[in-house]
């Protein structure tokens, strides 16, 4: 009997982006039957599937306690979720680095702050130039990036929504060298790509401008990236995983374990959609 298989979407994006096309295609082709689902959607029986796989859910962030009770909803009716639901609730907020950080990972330098805390965080950091995101965000959501102290960026401060943030210093490399992405599949590595942000900008995703090279990464690189998403807090090896960093200092630093929705540059390399859509395929069974 062919496996029923929700790919959960957004109402801004109901469809399959393009980009998943083939992968749903691989689905089908490995038995499954792949149906795209916005999950927001209340008239939605997510019994009726045998398992969730989180796509374009890009919206996550912004409703984030909906997005929680969602999964607990999963959860209640028995539907496994990919990755899996426990998972996806610690990889939403970035809160999770500093958590890889006492299990060895090196990250970007981070600190954790909220209210008042931020202005004081901030004020500490006096003349450096720096980052500051919220800990539940995607695609550079409330993210300013300025010289602490500056009126600049206490203007920036100021349009920010009260909310938890990850304070951490600009690192230059992410301009000069860009950051990586290297994709795994059921923990094995598959692909990797380098970012880089469109001129004048820091940002990577395209969203901004930002443009993607598909690279084989150095064995250190790789070694590195490997060992960020063994420390995740998982009981079995992610079905997909991105794990983003860059170097500086001859170090590679995990800047986010990309465990949610994230693209995977699977029109780059389609070894590894097969590979997804026969690990996803076998976990059904």
């Amino acid at each position: 009997m062919t496996s029923r298989l929700a790919l959960a979407t957004s109402a801004a994006h109901p469809q399959l982006h393009e980009h998943d096309l083939p992968l749903a295609e691989a689905l089908r082709a490995a038995g499954t039957d792949p149906v795209a689902v916005v999950w927001t959607d209340p008239s939605i029986d997510w019994s009726a599937f045998d398992a969730v796989l989180l796509r374009s859910v890009w919206d996550y962030h912004t409703r984030y306690l909906e997005f929680t009770a969602w999964l607990d909803q999963l959860d209640k009716a028995g539907v496994p979720v990919l990755n899996d639901s426990a998972l996806v609730r610690w990889n939403a907020d970035k809160r999770y680095l500093l958590e890889l950080r006492e299990r060895g990972v090196a990250i970007v330098p981070s600190q954790v702050a909220a209210g008042a805390c931020l202005r004081e965080v901030v004020a500490g950091l006096a003349g450096e130039e720096i980052v500051v995101k919220p800990t539940i965000s995607a695609t550079a959501y409330n993210t300013v990036r300025g010289v602490a102290g500056s009126e600049e960026l206490s203007r920036a401060l100021d349009d920010l929504p009260d909310a938890v943030y990850l304070v951490q210093p600009f690192l230059p490399e992410i301009v000069t060298e860009g950051e990586w992405s290297l994709m795994f599949v059921g923990g094995e590595y598959t692909h990797a790509v380098i970012k880089r942000p469109a001129a004048g900008d820091y940002r990577v995703q395209d969203d901004f401008g930002g443009t993607a090279e598909l690279v084989e990464p150095p064995a250190e690189v790789l070694a590195a990236a490997t060992a960020a998403l063994e420390a995740a807090d998982s009981r079995t090896a992610p079905a997909y995983a991105r794990v983003d960093g860059i170097v500086t200092g001859g170090r590679f630093l995990l800047m986010e374990l990309e465990l949610i929705e994230p693209y995977l540059f699977l029109p780059s390399h389609p070894a590894a959609t097969d590979a997804l859509a026969q690990l996803v395929a076998g976990r059904l069974k």
